[in-house]
């Protein structure tokens, strides 16, 4: 093959597998998951709290926050701080996090935080309330920032050191994580450091799934960036909370009927510093009164009892016998499972 096109093959030409992706996936033969009640749809409310972990002068940071603003298209300010940046970033911590918190807490909804280490820190009250809650706190990295090119002994460090967080403020560690913005040194290091059930840096697939490149099966529960109110942020986006209610039905509606033929999953993600202002809650709102309707054709969950359903019920073959999930947390106090 080489010989015959020298201008334009690639050792990874026709490979399905390669350099820890695979572009086929279950294909055909999607495993059915049976989630419980014969629910069609495993639906998981996600809440970034990000505020306070952000790129700032004040935070020891050489440029401002440039992303998940209402400034669309700004860009970061080197050597300076950025007044109305950091404005906007506090607001999801003063203000939209206590609407949502009393939103979802009023309709009994069972929610994953994905938390920046460095933000939890800064606000014990909000990181009490989210256990109170029941809530599953997963980790979203030390620092939110993009890890592209951050070196791998600073990465790791920021792993234990979220874990260590987690640990002081909450009483048990973190079982997910979802680095956001990682590199291709991020799940081996997720793995390396043995307690994560799962991670969600992916955008591969509607259902959870293994990768067994680092010596045992890890789950990867993907994530989206479609449901997803940071949409409201990008050109051609939201523009009012009535579209972000009605882009999340149409995606559900949908999924519950695909699912009557072979049940899915379907996380939604929400911002606090976005859909926690007043106009934008309001769409969600209706969306939660909406999935009430449907009964036992969705199972509202978090991500960890998405994990550990999937390790009792479709651990991967040659591999022995599923472990159990419970004990491959050190420490253990995690919100009580439905399960």
């Amino acid at each position: 093959e080489t010989k015959a096109w020298p201008k334009s093959s690639h050792p990874n030409d026709g490979k399905p597998i390669y350099g820890g992706r695979d572009v086929v996936g279950y294909g055909s033969e999607t495993p059915i998951p049976k989630w419980p009640n014969n629910a069609k749809v495993a639906l998981n409310i996600v809440l970034n709290y990000e505020e306070g972990g952000e790129n700032c002068l004040l935070h020891g940071d050489s440029e401002s926050e440039k992303l998940l603003s209402e400034i669309v298209g700004a860009g970061a300010i080197q050597n300076q701080r950025h007044a109305n940046m950091e404005s906007l970033y506090d607001y999801g911590s003063r203000a939209g996090f206590w609407r949502l918190h009393e939103l979802l807490t009023r309709e009994q909804i069972p929610v994953t935080v994905y938390a920046v280490g460095m933000a939890l820190e800064r606000n014990p009250k909000a990181a009490k309330a989210m256990v109170k809650a029941g809530w599953e706190i997963a980790s979203h990295g030390y620092r939110w920032w993009d890890y592209q090119e951050v070196p791998e002994d600073v990465e790791r460090e920021h792993i234990q050191r979220t874990v260590k967080i987690h640990e002081k403020l909450l009483g048990h560690r973190p079982v997910g994580m979802y680095q956001g913005k990682p590199n291709i040194n991020t799940r081996r290091l997720v793995v390396e450091e043995g307690g994560f059930l799962y991670d969600s840096d992916s955008y591969a697939d509607d259902l959870p799934y293994w990768n067994t490149d680092y010596g045992k099966p890890h789950l990867i529960i993907p994530y989206t960036l479609s449901e997803n109110d940071m949409r409201f942020a990008i050109p051609n986006g939201f523009s009012h909370g009535g579209e972000f209610f009605q882009f999340l039905k149409d995606s559900l509606d949908y999924l519950i009927q695909e699912g009557k033929r072979s049940p899915s999953s379907s996380p939604k993600m929400m911002n606090i510093g976005f859909v926690g202002r007043p106009g934008r809650a309001a769409g969600l709102e209706r969306f939660l009164k909406y999935v009430k309707t449907l009964g036992d054709d969705v199972w509202i969950c978090r991500r960890d009892e998405i994990a550990r359903y999937w390790y009792k019920n479709h651990y991967p073959e040659g591999y022995g016998s599923p472990p159990d999930v419970d004990k491959l947390i050190s420490g253990g106090m995690l919100p009580k499972s439905k399960l």
